[in-house]
């Protein structure tokens, strides 16, 4: 089978950049809009009998993305490819994985069901929210990661007095792993959740006092869960040289305001999702092109990823 990449709108240098990695170009497709906002795409490229995958992160605006996703996968299925492959780097709605009061949906299942019935064969996804959110797919899904990359990018803060901090419960299989990686102490911080934005911490486990935090979490969004973790580790006497390591940042406006008044020294993401435009707040990108084009091609041979999976 022939190997086809389409890039989809939603990180169009990603999947650039991932072509390249497979020593390819993106086939030709047509994204457009009508007049209505009614989405067009049309698959240029032959893709029949060959194995394609969909390069499209379902980051803001989510359900734009996610129906780009559909559209996309649904015309390559029509148009007679042999397997369609959705390679989404960042899921949107991976938070909605269970439900806090009654009448709300279980967003991330509806996402997963609704992927996994537009003609998608199987999903390749980059550390996702909760592990478990694979069991709501109905097609195989390969969960990669980014924290060897990522440990690898800050591997210099592990000299002297640093330790790895889980910025609530959610977070802590994912700080044991680079706590391990890095050879650190590990923190927890308490937290709770009081609004979309805003959160609240109730207690500290671990020795910070006089080490440098090194804030770990799968994505940054508003910045509320940094904000709170950051403002614990200082309470608690550590050292204000704060390092935050994450795989998504989606960071919208008033995350990068929440940010900016931390001690702050390396903000430290992937290129999972695009950087936003406007975003004043000094990043340091670590590149993720090389880790999904190395998936692309041992799944297209039919070779294991196991090493390149999740952990978390």
């Amino acid at each position: 089978m022939t190997l086809v990449l389409i890039a989809g709108p939603g990180h169009p240098e990603l999947a650039r950049a991932t072509a390249r990695a497979l020593g390819t170009e993106p086939a030709a497709c047509r994204i457009e809009r009508f007049p209505d906002g009614e989405l067009h795409v049309e698959v240029e490229a032959h893709v029949r009998g060959a194995d394609v995958y969909v390069v499209q992160p379902t980051s803001p605006p989510a359900d734009v993305r996610l129906v780009e996703l559909l559209f996309l996968a649904d015309a390559c299925r029509l148009s007679g490819a042999a397997r369609v492959t959705a390679v989404v780097p960042y899921l949107g709605y991976a938070r909605q994985d269970r439900r806090t009061h009654p009448g709300e949906p279980l967003g991330a299942r509806m996402v997963a069901s609704l992927i996994g019935t537009a003609g998608v064969d199987r999903v390749v996804a980059l550390d996702l929210h909760a592990a478990a959110i694979e069991s709501a797919f109905p097609v195989p899904v390969e969960h990669l990661s980014a924290v060897p990359r990522l440990v690898e990018a800050i591997g210099r803060e592990a000299a002297g007095n640093g330790v790895v901090v889980s910025p609530d419960l959610g977070a802590v299989h994912r700080a044991e792993r680079f706590a391990r990686l890095l050879d650190l102490p590990m923190a927890v911080v308490h937290k709770t959740r009081v609004g979309a934005a805003d959160v609240v911490t109730s207690g500290l486990t671990g020795e910070v006092r006089g080490r440098r935090p090194i804030i770990v979490d799968d994505m940054i969004s508003t910045g509320g869960t940094i904000e709170a973790g950051a403002h614990a580790m200082l309470d608690a006497g550590a050292e204000p040289d704060i390092v935050v390591a994450a795989t998504h940042a989606v960071l919208p406006r008033r995350a990068a305001e929440r940010l900016a008044p931390l001690p702050i020294r390396r903000l430290v993401v992937t290129d999972s999702v695009e950087a936003p435009a406007d975003l004043a707040a000094p990043i340091e990108r670590v590149g993720v092109a090389s880790l999904l084009a190395e998936a692309i091609l041992r799944l297209h041979r039919g070779e294991p990823v196991r090493d390149l999976v999740s952990r978390t």
